[in-house]
């Protein structure tokens, strides 16, 4: 028998939830994510191609749970930009419809922003900075800075934002992020 593993992509997430529509409206702003199945109970909405990427549930005696924050589970999901100019660009989208990161770091292999859900879920957005997944795992692998500071440093999306638009390369935006020229007052 072959035992190999074979290596499946990820689909989708799966989140419960006590306000669909709420939730619906956020991921349709934030990725502009379709509902292509709606009922009592649940929905299923998709930003691409496949027949759902993110299904919600809302079945009746859902509570929510005041401690979510320090219960075990799901930290975040994630989706990722082909480049720095779409991540920034979905950023200045957001911030005008009012949805803001709650933290943004550059980990040193992605520049990421964490939003939260109107259900408390965060949705890392995400770049690769080395724009070449085999680049930035070899660094994950290798790298003394990232063994040292697996987290990263935090960063003001806003000051990213205005470098970008003084036409600073990406190349120099996440260097200057790692020395933490772009670091918010109080991460």
């Amino acid at each position: 028998a072959d035992s190999a593993v074979i290596h499946p992509k990820f689909h989708h997430f799966n989140l419960k939830t006590t306000k669909l529509q709420e939730m619906i409206d956020w991921y349709s702003t934030l990725v502009g994510a379709e509902v292509l199945h709606q009922d009592d109970v649940g929905a299923w909405l998709s930003n691409d191609a496949a027949n759902h990427r993110i299904a919600l549930l809302a079945f009746p005696g859902f509570v929510d749970d005041p401690e979510k924050e320090t219960r075990t589970g799901l930290h975040h999901s994630a989706f990722e930009y082909d480049s720095f100019e779409d991540l920034n660009a979905s950023y200045l989208r957001l911030r005008e419809e009012g949805i803001e990161p709650a933290l943004c770091l550059d980990h040193g292999m992605t520049l990421s922003y964490y939003f939260q859900d109107p259900d408390g879920n965060h949705v890392e957005l995400q770049v690769d900075t080395f724009g070449d997944w085999s680049k930035s795992s070899e660094w994950m692998r290798t790298s003394a800075e990232f063994a040292a500071n697996p987290i990263g440093v935090f960063v003001d999306p806003a000051k990213v934002a205005d470098a970008a638009a003084a036409r600073e390369p990406f190349a120099e935006i996440h260097r200057r992020a790692m020395n933490g020229d772009f670091s918010p007052p109080t991460p």
